[in-house]
């Protein structure tokens, strides 16, 4: 009998922009790489090692926040969005590292923050020295107290990052901050506010950047009246992995049912009034040539409401959180999968797929975990540990199934080294706002934001020319250097070089999918639904979730495996927590 085949994404040329299609790769720049050795990574160690982008095969970089700022957030807490930060160089910098990217091929997207600023900038601190009702402050959501003397906050609103989300200045008003109290919200009703951010989408634009990626992309506007809200703010930047979501008769997926797991995102997020700023951002944009890209962080549910912010006058892309957040499961991963790709197509939009970012426990980690891809936030002493040898294992299966689905995908510097999260770093040590104001039941993103490994027998692995590093490496790092794994046939590095020149070779980012059926020869009590089975550009995708390995098909050549194949009397299987990549016999 004829293999079942399930048609979700047919290839589409809509007009070949590079954004469709590309892998981007995430630089967080105090901790990829420190050319002045002061132990914090700079604009110059990033150009310094550009060649390790070229030499992986990525297409473009995202940098995360240089801009000027006193780092209460790691640069998300942007006092001066025209300048550099000097922890991280200098303009000039900057423009060097454009142009040697732009030299090897590379594009180039920054980090915008709209929804807030410092509480040191210009526009802030203006504020807070004139009185309410001024127009000061009324590029910023400051408001009267409530109860007789004004002494309670205006509303009942958390800060994502623990405690209330409102804080007091001395004439008695309160002001917004949905993050940290240095963070202060922006009001977006404001004209001002508007014509200022296209203004420094245009100074970037100017210099040759190829796109942003937008912080908080939900969050700029705000329900009319702010309302009182008793749901949970610590939900709205990810969960504990998504429902599975359930498939209709014919295999397909409602993308109104497949989710994040956020919940509600209350009245501070997903409003409609974003939709706007957007389309403004988009004319903006269009301005330039050279298909220059927006990105949304968005964390919205469901995939279907996510969609909105891709519809072709608006972002170009949308992160996918309800991938990331998926369980380790075949159905599960099948039906996000499918959601994913038919909410894209109903706008027009490629899917962004993404498995790891600054913000999440890295996916070697959660996939090593008791309950797989469980999104703890942040992991350290006294935590349960993951398994790291699984942990691995298991990124690299679900790295190779991500890389192999058509859209954009985007990797976390580090991941190409199988790096796990630094799960036993010392609390002392932690800097994350998110680890104080959640009265340390949180402990933060620092363990995904230690800086990288470049060389196995160097002081701080080579990521300062000193050996110093902001944040202490694990000393098992030593294994996961780039050295360390360059030639070996099988490492990670080596594995996501070959994946990567096999994704161009088949352009399997401009492909099509379709869902077929597992092999039907599994091993005893190997179960076929554990099985994610694809085709995509003539690629044969298998990954097996399962307990059992499963027999791969005899005529069929094996383009790449993320662990070793078995081989038994001439009989080949693909074990358990494994995607291989085959081309079918013609």
């Amino acid at each position: 009998m004829a293999p079942t085949t399930t048609l979700v994404h047919a290839a589409q040329a809509p007009g070949g922009e590079w954004w469709r299609h590309a892998v981007i790769y995430q630089v967080y720049p105090r901790s990829f790489a420190d050319g002045s050795g002061d132990g914090i990574g700079d604009l110059p160690g990033i150009t310094a090692r550009l060649d390790h982008l070229v030499a992986l095969g990525v297409d473009a970089l995202w940098l995360s926040p240089f801009y000027r700022s006193p780092q209460a957030d790691a640069g998300y807490d942007v006092a001066d969005y025209r300048d550099v930060d000097p922890i991280f160089g200098t303009l000039a910098d900057f423009d060097a590292l454009l142009e040697r990217a732009h030299g090897v091929g590379l594009r180039v997207i920054v980090d915008l923050v709209p929804n807030h600023t410092s509480d040191e900038h210009d526009w802030f601190v203006a504020a807070l020295a004139s009185p309410p009702g001024s127009p000061e402050r009324a590029r910023y959501l400051f408001r009267p107290g409530t109860g007789a003397d004004g002494s309670q906050p205006p509303n009942n609103w958390k800060s994502i990052f623990g405690g209330r989300a409102w804080t007091r200045v001395p004439d008695g008003e309160w002001y917004l901050h949905l993050f940290d109290t240095k963070q202060p919200d922006l009001d977006w009703d404001n004209p001002q506010v508007r014509s200022e951010f296209e203004d420094v989408l245009r100074f970037w634009l100017d210099k040759g950047v190829d796109g942003f990626r937008i912080d908080v992309a939900h969050g700029l506007v705000k329900e009319p009246g702010l309302p009182d809200w008793d749901g949970d703010t610590s939900m709205i930047e990810g969960a504990d992995g998504a429902p599975d979501g359930a498939a209709t008769p014919d295999g397909t997926v409602d993308p109104d049912d497949v989710s994040t797991g956020a919940g509600d995102p209350g009245p501070m997020f997903d409003q409609e009034g974003v939709h706007e700023i957007y389309r403004a951002w988009h004319r903006v944009l269009a301005e330039y040539d050279g298909d220059r890209a927006l990105v949304a962080e968005a964390w919205v549910e469901p995939l279907a409401r996510l969609a909105r912010y891709v519809r072709p006058d608006e972002m170009h892309q949308a992160f996918n959180f309800s991938f990331l957040t998926t369980r380790w499961a075949a159905p599960a991963l099948r039906r996000v999968v499918t959601a994913s790709l038919e909410a894209s197509d109903a706008v027009g939009a490629p899917t962004t797929w993404v498995l790891s970012n600054h913000d999440t426990v890295r996916h070697t980690s959660r996939l090593g975990l008791t309950e797989a891809n469980a999104r703890p936030n942040g992991i350290g002493h006294g935590d349960e540990q993951p398994d790291e040898a699984l942990g691995l294992r298991r990124a690299r299966a679900a790295s190779l199934l991500m890389l192999a689905l058509p859209g954009s995908a985007y990797l976390y510097q580090g991941e190409e080294l199988g790096l796990p999260e630094h799960t036993a770093l010392d609390d002392d040590l932690r800097q994350d706002p998110a680890w104080w104001r959640s009265g340390h039941s949180e402990r933060g993103r620092d363990g995904c934001r230690v800086p990288l490994p470049w060389a196995a027998g160097d002081p701080g692995f080579g990521f300062s020319p000193t050996g110093t590093t902001w944040l202490p490496q694990p000393a098992s790092w030593s294994g996961y250097a780039l050295d360390a794994q360059q030639g070996v046939a099988g490492s990670t590095y080596e594995t996501y070089r070959t994946a990567l020149a096999l994704r161009r070779r088949f352009d399997l980012g401009a492909g099509s999918l379709a869902w077929v059926d597992a092999p039907g020869d599994v091993a005893p009590g190997a179960d076929a639904a554990a099985v994610l089975a694809l085709v995509n550009s003539g690629v044969l995708v298998l990954a097996n979730l399962g307990s059992a390995p499963v027999t791969l098909p005899a005529d069929a050549t094996v383009l790449i495996a993320s662990a070793p194949l078995e081989t038994s009397s001439g009989i080949t299987t693909l074990p358990t927590d494994t995607t291989v990549w085959l081309q079918p016999a013609r």
